[in-house]
């Protein structure tokens, strides 16, 4: 989605500049094009050879440099820029902003663009509750400017509370929720993600290798598409998504009932998540000891929840997921046929390149009129776009 895009990175004078220097390299490594702007201030924090390097671009700090003999620096940043991020943005910058004051090569050429602005306030935090600073953002955000709002930790002020500096992996998200088509606007969709446990006593579990990127990409997606999501989400080290209902669970019976609870108030169900087909019979209350050469555990079945979704589907676009390691198509022909589903995506565990655990996945599209789409090796993230494009097409969004 960045990919050739040109974007402004405003840096200000913060000790939350050194996360820009993440963020730059997040842009790039998407394949955006980024520009910086640095106030005077901000060089104190990081020098402006560090973001140049990252960019492969010259910085920009002052206000009356020319891009060349043709180019006045900030006029020609404004016009070419796709986004214009500021991260961090200090109550300073974001008062002269709200003010209308551009005194500087980067209020300039903020107040000179058209492309969309995001926000990355970082302050201390009676500076953010200020009510002065409050209604500086608001009516910025009133203008239509974009805000990836500080979260609560310790500041380098010594003081606790909100004004640190984003995770610039959300500033990221947020950059891409800027520049995306709200194609999905209206829509409702619940994602599933990540492995269940079933606990045989008080340390052990089965379980599987899911990790949740899968379904933690499509519902970031979804969100950043204008969906309504909600992510529900067994054991995961992967970070939560912002911007969305997250509800954690741990085993398939809370899966089912959590996803059940909310069947009905979706548009869209996407079953992402590796739900264990089985528990054990009985949960042990102590530990189990090593008793002889042998251990038997019996095991149940648990619900099939895709398939319950399936049987009470009443205009609901419901999505599966099939992991094999063989048979592949004719294994999940079987399930889209058995399971009612509108789309179905499979994928063999055993390639490389695809399956649990790792960024980037090869899977198949079957839909319900018999259609078979190949996609090749992408991350999981440009696969959750893939999917989400068959979504919205088959809403008749596309």
């Amino acid at each position: 989605m960045l990919k050739g895009k040109k974007i402004v990175l405003g840096v200000t004078g913060g000790i939350a500049a050194y996360k820009s220097v993440e963020l730059l390299r997040l842009l790039t490594k998407a394949g955006a094009d980024v520009h910086v702007i640095m106030t005077r201030s901000a060089t104190e924090f990081v020098t402006p050879l560090t973001f140049q390097t990252l960019s492969m671009n010259p910085v920009n700090t002052e206000l009356f440099n020319l891009i060349s003999e043709r180019e006045i620096g900030h006029i020609s940043l404004a016009d070419r820029a796709d986004l214009f991020i500021i991260a961090p943005a200090t109550a300073n910058v974001i008062g002269k902003l709200a003010g209308g004051i551009a005194d500087d090569m980067l209020t300039t050429t903020v107040m000179a663009t058209k492309a969309p602005v995001l926000i990355a306030p970082a302050m201390n935090v009676n500076m953010y509750r200020n009510p002065i600073y409050r209604e500086n953002e608001e009516k910025l955000k009133k203008h239509g400017y974009f805000f990836v709002e500080p979260v609560r930790g310790m500041l380098a002020c010594g003081w606790e509370g909100e004004g640190k500096l984003q995770d610039p992996k959300e500033i990221f998200e947020a950059a891409m929720d800027a520049l995306s088509v709200k194609d999905l606007a209206g829509e409702k969709i619940l994602v599933t993600a990540g492995p269940t446990r079933e606990e045989i006593d008080p340390v052990r579990f089965i379980s599987n290798y899911s990790s949740g990127k899968m379904g933690y990409a499509i519902a970031r997606a979804a969100r950043r598409r204008g969906a309504a999501v909600t992510l529900i989400t067994g054991p995961s080290s992967v970070q939560k998504p912002c911007g969305m209902e997250s509800v954690s669970v741990v085993s398939a019976g809370q899966m089912r009932d959590e996803v059940i609870s909310r069947a009905k108030g979706s548009t869209v169900i996407v079953m992402a998540a590796a739900v264990a087909d089985y528990r054990p019979a009985a949960r042990s209350g102590d530990k189990i000891k090593k008793n002889g050469e042998t251990q038997q555990l019996e095991l149940v079945k648990n619900s099939d929840i895709l398939a319950e979704l399936g049987r009470g589907k009443n205009g609901q676009l419901l999505v599966g997921f099939a992991a094999e390691t063989e048979n592949l198509l004719g294994n999940a022909s079987r399930k889209l046929q058995e399971k009612n589903l509108d789309l179905l995506v499979a994928n063999d565990v055993s390639a490389d390149g695809a399956g649990f655990d790792i960024d980037t996945n090869i899977v198949k599209l079957l839909f319900k009129d018999g259609r078979v789409e190949d996609l090749p090796l992408m991350t999981k993230a440009e696969v959750a776009d893939q999917i989400l494009d068959r979504v919205a097409a088959l809403r008749g969004k596309g």
